[in-house]
């Protein structure tokens, strides 16, 4: 991990960041890495939509990113497996930047979880396809992983039932509670799940 001391680069990042693990709703590891997460081992994804952003002057607009992850049941005890799927569309540059934001190495709500990852597979380059439908949101690489979540139901059905005041390292502090449903056929990341844990918000990154 690179120390916050040897970063040279400027970033910022908008768009959509959603997510869908094993956990019953709403995931306890979500909450706080403290806490026991629903099974042995918490496995599932972060989906994200580069909105728009820019990297020492690199710009990564429409652009999305797969994390495939797979950590012990307490998420604080680190031994995390991470995979990063990167939008075949990108340039070389642009992956570079990509890979340097998510894997913590220029500063960012994602140093932090890069401490907690002992294993990271090589990364992939990928045609991933992206649908937003309001309340229901779909990412997927074709033969390898697909996910989509869907807003779950409130007392007012004309609003989203959401968390708010939520810290969140990565996500906004207002974040829309979801049901998932995904799959993974990949050789670090095999999993199936439906009905469980899912939510989505508009996150803001920036390192100035």
């Amino acid at each position: 991990m690179t120390d916050t001391a040897q970063i040279t680069k400027k970033w910022w990042a908008k768009g959509l960041l959603f997510e869908n693990c094993n956990c019953q709703i709403v995931c306890q590891g979500h909450i706080s890495f403290k806490q026991l997460c629903s099974n042995e081992r918490c496995f599932g994804h972060w989906s994200i939509h580069f909105d728009e952003g820019e990297f020492d002057g690199i710009a990564l607009n429409d652009l999305n990113v797969i994390i495939l992850y797979d950590t012990p049941q307490q998420m604080s005890s680190f031994g995390w497996i991470e995979t990063l799927y990167i939008d075949e569309r990108a340039n070389q540059t642009q992956c570079q930047a990509i890979e340097r934001i998510l894997m913590g190495q220029e500063g960012g709500p994602w140093v932090v979880l890069s401490r907690f990852v002992e294993k990271r597979q090589p990364t992939r380059y990928l045609p991933i396809h992206f649908e937003d439908q309001g309340r229901k949101k779909r990412m997927w690489v074709d033969g390898i992983f697909d996910t989509t979540i869907e807003n779950i139901k409130g007392q007012d059905r004309d609003k989203e039932v959401a968390i708010s005041n939520m810290y969140n390292l990565i996500h906004s502090s207002h974040q829309v509670i979801a049901s998932g449903e995904s799959r993974c056929d990949d050789s670090g990341h095999i999993f199936s799940m439906k009905g469980t844990h899912a939510l989505y918000s508009k996150f803001s990154w920036m390192v100035q």
